[in-house]
């Protein structure tokens, strides 16, 4: 076996649906690419859709990045496996029982969604293996090497990163379209991949976690990205325009990102223990860091995902991480293989975690969705 190409993604997800209809739900996503495809998630749970708290794993963002898409198919399948034969799961020294494989699936909603930008996958297979972005050709003025945004600088976040970034932050994000790595496109949203990222996150009312699987660095990131967090001073936040300006400088004592303790405390211990479960493996140590001590950034989908809640209090609150597996965007594939081991390992802990984390909150009566915290 070897990487899956667009089809074969696509085809994995409608088998795992066929194979295990009383446990997997596929679910089409509006908004089809430039290039005509349609994308498919999956519900993986045994109860009716909305009847738990829901964890969003997305993958296949960046077009070259190609081990993700197999990270979160080979999960969902080992999940469904398992389950159906009541059996635990192995993953060279981390194993799981088949109660908390039950728990998995029982008490939570795993919606699965690998290949977010399938066009930008397609090309980068079959004719530029570094490309990162997808293939929007909208702002490209005819010229091929202007063609595509990055998916993960489209989101709702700090968009206009001109105004928002001290000037000598240098967030990793462009407004310029020849920028081949991280142009941002005309405005928030522009393209139909993170539409159809947002469109999940409102469709599972209930998400309480997301994580985005990229590659590569060894880490397990969460928010902020565009600076450093700080559980003291809420004036300092995304949304005050009186910080415009200061933003993205480490160490600098002008702003820092608010985030309260107590979300702060869970997403790091999820964090960790993803990185617990992962090095159960093989031994592989990655480290837990918020976002921004990779580089700054601006638009991105974690940042997103937890500031919606922020924007509008009637949305649920999501904790939000970003996966960076391996040292390389392509490894060879036996490697490969030993990585989607390891990063499966952790996600199964990560979703245990979360659970736990759950039953805590319902034991205090305060909820993810909660404002009391802020």
């Amino acid at each position: 076996m070897t990487y899956l190409n667009t089809t074969e993604v696509e085809s994995a997800v409608t088998s795992l649906a066929t194979a295990f209809p009383s446990a997997c739900d596929i679910i089409e996503l509006p908004n089809p690419t430039f290039e005509g495809r349609s994308a498919h998630a999956l519900r993986l749970g045994t109860g009716p859709a909305g009847t738990h708290d829901c964890v969003v794993l997305i993958g296949g963002v960046h077009a070259r990045e190609w081990g993700s898409c197999e990270v979160l198919v080979h999960l969902a399948a080992d999940l469904l496996e398992a389950h159906s034969g009541g059996t635990g799961l192995a993953y060279g020294g981390m194993s799981f029982t088949s109660g908390q494989v039950r728990s998995i699936l029982d008490d939570l909603d795993v919606v699965i969604f690998p290949l977010v930008n399938p066009d930008g996958r397609n090309y980068s297979q079959n004719v530029d293996p570094m490309w990162r972005k997808n293939r929007n050709p909208a702002n490209s003025d005819g010229d091929p090497t202007r063609i595509g945004v990055d998916i993960n600088r489209n989101f709702d976040f700090l968009f206009d990163f001109a105004t928002a970034f001290d000037p000598t932050a240098g967030p990793r994000v462009s407004a310029d379209p020849g920028d081949v790595e991280v142009y941002q496109g005309p405005s928030p949203f522009s393209e139909p991949e993170t539409r159809n990222v947002r469109w999940l996150l409102d469709e599972f009312p209930r998400t309480r976690w997301f994580v985005d699987v990229h590659s590569y660095s060894q880490d397990m990131l969460f928010v902020w990205g565009d600076d450093e967090n700080q559980s003291l001073d809420q004036a300092k936040n995304f949304l005050n325009p009186a910080f415009d300006g200061t933003r993205g400088v480490a160490g600098d004592p002008a702003y820092a990102e608010f985030i309260p303790t107590g979300d702060a405390d869970d997403a790091a211990v999820l964090a960790e223990q993803f990185c617990a479960g992962l090095q159960g493996v093989r031994g592989r140590a990655y480290t837990p860091m918020s976002a921004f001590h990779l580089y700054p950034t601006s638009g991105t989908s974690d940042d997103y995902a937890y500031s919606r809640h922020l924007v509008d209090p009637q949305k649920g609150k999501i904790l939000a991480f970003t996966i960076e597996w391996g040292k390389s965007f392509h490894p060879p594939w036996p490697e490969m293989e030993r990585i989607i081991l390891d990063t499966d390992a952790g996600l199964a802990q990560f979703c245990l975690t979360a659970l736990q984390q759950r039953q805590r909150m319902a034991a205090t009566g305060v909820g993810a969705g909660a404002s009391a915290d802020r």
